[in-house]
């Protein structure tokens, strides 16, 4: 029943073609691939991505507890251009830490105050090849060795990689990773949270065929969209105890206690108010709309951007479902998780007469900077 978002503390690109060159705060995070044209080296680049662990630990402390969870990194994009064949990504836990940097793609003059292809921090300091722990890789092609730092296998039973595959007849070319045992990993301290790896899978890079010549672009942290990486954590807290009646036929819903504003480090229970939409006739001498009712246990929440009719939040079986009590049923949402200044708008997808219904009447709210 729970969702927490977090976004990166920083990211960057490593290009293997400019080896010294930091895009620290660069709009666009890039894995695409350059192949041999004209006698020319491949080329390749890669994106490194960190969240903030205090942020993490918190959440992971104080609200999932000792809940199963799950945690996906997910990658909006920006543009994907010579994809004509299905591109399978990586990510890996990086084994070194770096510095963000501030520079940008092409910059004239080049910077190169940050992690880069073959740097970790400033240029000429650390190299990702320089200082490689047991049990971690880096990239070597040729002279130019470097493409950052990572771990391999596992640690504990924990996976330390991920993996995702672009489809070229897809029609959402978004990124999601299950990265739920690299946090974990960071969570127990047997590994350090120096942030992920994002690349193109290794049988991919550096080609001399130019059928696989593949631009990926996802927006980075820096973007001045809505869509910076995202890294959502995922637990269900539902306590479905209804101690009122269950509806099982058609139902009018409303959120009782939707106040509109809600600041964006803010906690909100939506109290969902269900009643028939035709109730049975009867005798009595107070009025059916102050009865509580219930919502079915297999009923669950979404949130869509309300300019955008994006999706923020999807309906999911098990980590969107309602709750119920004595006062009906009910939700928690994490404003955090939310980008402050837009609308929003909540569905409720519940099963009633065997029939799977949308509820969707105006249910707005607004997430400010607080």
């Amino acid at each position: 029943m729970a969702v927490y978002k977090l976004f990166p503390s920083k990211d960057a690109t490593l290009y293997s073609e400019y080896p010294s060159m930091n895009t620290g705060i660069d709009e666009i995070l890039e894995m695409s691939t350059i192949t041999a044209v004209n006698g020319t080296t491949p080329q390749t680049s890669r994106a490194i991505i960190q969240f903030d662990s205090t942020e993490m630990n918190n959440i992971k402390d104080n609200f999932v507890g000792t809940a199963s969870f799950a945690v996906d990194l997910k990658l909006n994009m920006a543009k994907v251009e010579g994809l004509n064949h299905d591109v399978g990504l990586d990510v890996f836990s990086l084994a070194l830490p770096w510095n963000n940097g501030t520079g940008k793609y092409l910059d004239d003059p080049q910077t190169t105050n940050g992690a880069s292809w073959k740097f970790t921090t400033t240029s000429g300091s650390t190299e990702w090849v320089g200082n490689i722990p047991t049990g971690a890789t880096s990239s070597y092609t040729g002279s130019n060795a470097g493409g950052g730092c990572w771990w391999t296998g596992s640690d504990d039973s924990l996976a330390l990689s991920a993996s995702a595959t672009l489809g070229y007849r897809d029609a959402d070319f978004d990124l999601n990773f299950n990265v739920t045992d690299i946090f974990k990993a960071w969570h127990s301290e047997s590994i350090s949270n120096y942030g992920f790896i994002v690349k193109q899978s290794s049988s991919l890079e550096f080609l001399t065929d130019t059928a696989y010549r593949t631009e990926l672009k996802y927006f980075s942290v820096d973007t001045n969209t809505i869509y910076p990486p995202e890294l959502i954590i995922k637990w269900d807290d539902s306590n479905y105890n209804p101690g009122t009646a269950v509806l099982t036929s058609e139902v009018t819903v409303s959120l009782r206690n939707n106040v509109g504003t809600y600041y964006s480090g803010s906690v909100q229970r939506f109290r969902v108010d269900a009643r028939p939409q035709y109730p049975t006739r009867v005798f009595t001498t107070s009025s059916l709309n102050t009865t509580n009712y219930s919502l079915p246990e297999a009923s669950y929440y979404s949130i869509r951007d309300l300019d955008t009719n994006e999706v923020v939040i999807p309906f999911d079986n098990t980590y969107t479902k309602l709750s119920a009590d004595s006062n009906g049923s009910y939700f928690d949402l994490y404003m955090a998780g939310l980008e402050p200044e837009r609308y929003y708008k909540v569905q409720i997808k519940t099963t009633l007469d065997n029939s799977t219904l949308i509820l969707d009447d105006n249910y707005y709210f607004k997430v400010v900077n607080g």
